[in-house]
């Protein structure tokens, strides 16, 4: 299955379970939430009440028929179905009187203690392990009353795990359905993106002949009638479209998976500098610097002619774009000092070889080489002006920032994306910045 398509699946599930998460955690929490704050409202009218008649519920007359109302709502079992207890506090904090007539759970001694860590606590309601309490001010003193909230409390947190879990169940049921069914709401697009890129290599391959044979009349014309300005441009233009299908050909095979890369290890400092260096002259000609910081001895296991290609198509593109008197720095580093996996397999295997034809004293002068398992690679240049938006689409198909919209530059804005197609053959990351909005970098890491 293509990369693209694999990415498109992930971003179609992660999407679909982040907005079921979404969903299912506002209706969770919002259940949730009002089932407790339903409790504590019942347990503050509760309280009010026992508050308002010094710890204990009126008259059952009261209660029922004119009662005002702080009654409405109650239960006519409230009074007998209601456990709480209350202690009366002097005002040196010491416990004067304590009524646990009303609860068979809590002896006095817990209840003296219960009321003082709540005088303590400097609040006047609030829970208390599995009581809630309110405290009313007297001119005696203060007095606690604690109300029993346990089975609220319990089938608080009854509803709150089995709704969690019956979530999770159904988050989990549904990952397993889009999983199994993303590669079908996807399928056309994967059949659709496949016939695209069949297209533009079967058509790539087409144009190559005409173009070649335009190139050639071209070349007979001129021997026949001598050179001329509108040969040249036809030559020019044929160059440019040659190279245009050769690289969506490019594009096109290694998206799908038809390139077999050979890799092998080479001297990735030499390959950048050399490559590097081709376009000095270029630079200085358009009054630009290059600078070069190229650590040396850096050895790498790849395909050797695709990243020269790479470095190319990086410079070209930093030198085309910088601006009048602008600076060019291109720098490798190793970031990684430890030897690459690969090619320390190699490497034992080659001197576990030559063991057995040399003195051991021999063997062990053979040296491994010391080969990077990972590099950087940073191209920077200053130009007249690039937006971050801009940045962001450098490594699209055919995109080209404004100030290369212009017949000096060319161009066709598929290099940077051949170069983004090179890094991920070789399994690294290509990234591009602007800190300031007249520089670019980019870095290259593999």
């Amino acid at each position: 299955e293509d990369t693209m398509i694999k990415k498109l699946r992930k971003k179609l599930v992660a999407v679909a379970m982040l907005s079921l998460f979404i969903v299912l955690f506002i209706i969770i929490g919002t259940v949730n939430v009002l089932n407790y704050t339903r409790m504590v409202d019942d347990a503050d009218r509760t309280l009010n009440i026992l508050k308002e008649n010094n710890g204990s519920f009126p008259r059952p007359d009261m209660l029922h028929g004119h009662g005002g109302e702080m009654f409405k709502g109650m239960s006519p079992e409230a009074p007998y179905e209601s456990r709480y207890f209350s202690v009366m506090m002097d005002s040196n904090g010491n416990v004067s009187t304590i009524d646990t007539g009303k609860i068979a759970g809590t002896d006095t001694d817990e209840a003296a203690e219960y009321a003082v860590k709540a005088l303590a606590s400097g609040k006047t309601e609030g829970f208390m392990g599995q009581y809630r309490f309110t405290l009313k001010e007297a001119d005696s003193g203060s007095l606690i009353i604690f109300l029993y909230c346990g089975r609220g409390l319990s089938n608080f947190h009854s509803v709150l795990f089995i709704s969690t879990a019956i979530s999770i169940a159904g988050m989990l049921a549904v990952f397993l359905l889009l999983v199994f069914f993303s590669g079908r709401i996807v399928k056309p697009v994967s059949e659709s993106y496949d016939k695209q890129k069949r297209f533009i290599t079967d058509a790539g391959h087409e144009l190559k002949t005409p173009l070649t044979i335009i190139d050639a009349d071209a070349e007979l014309v001129e021997l026949e009638c001598g050179r001329c300005e509108w040969l040249d441009d036809i030559r020019k233009q044929t160059k440019r479209l040659t190279s245009l299908t050769n690289d969506l050909i490019y594009l096109a095979k290694m998206e799908e998976g038809q390139r077999n890369t050979v890799k092998i290890e080479f001297p990735l400092s030499d390959v950048v500098e050399e490559t590097a260096e081709a376009f000095r002259a270029r630079a200085i000609n358009e009054n630009k610097k290059l600078e070069l910081d190229i650590q040396p001895g850096i050895s790498y296991i790849g395909d050797e002619k695709a990243v020269r290609q790479l470095v190319s198509i990086l410079v070209d593109n930093a030198v085309k774009y910088a601006d009048s008197e602008g600076n060019i720095r291109v720098k490798l580093t190793s970031i990684a000092g430890k030897q690459n996996t690969a090619s320390k397999s190699k490497c034992q295997n080659s001197i576990s070889n030559k063991k057995s034809s040399v003195e051991p004293r021999q063997a062990a002068l053979i040296k491994q080489p010391a080969v990077s398992r990972a590099i950087k690679l940073e191209i920077y240049n200053t130009c007249g002006h690039i937006d971050a938006e801009s940045v962001k689409h450098l490594f699209d198909r055919f995109y080209r920032a404004e100030q290369s919209h212009n017949s000096q530059t060319g161009g066709y804005g598929i290099g940077l994306s051949v170069a983004k197609a090179v890094v991920e053959a070789h399994g690294g990351r290509i990234s591009a910045r602007t800190d300031d909005g007249k520089s670019l970098g980019i870095t290259v890491v593999m």
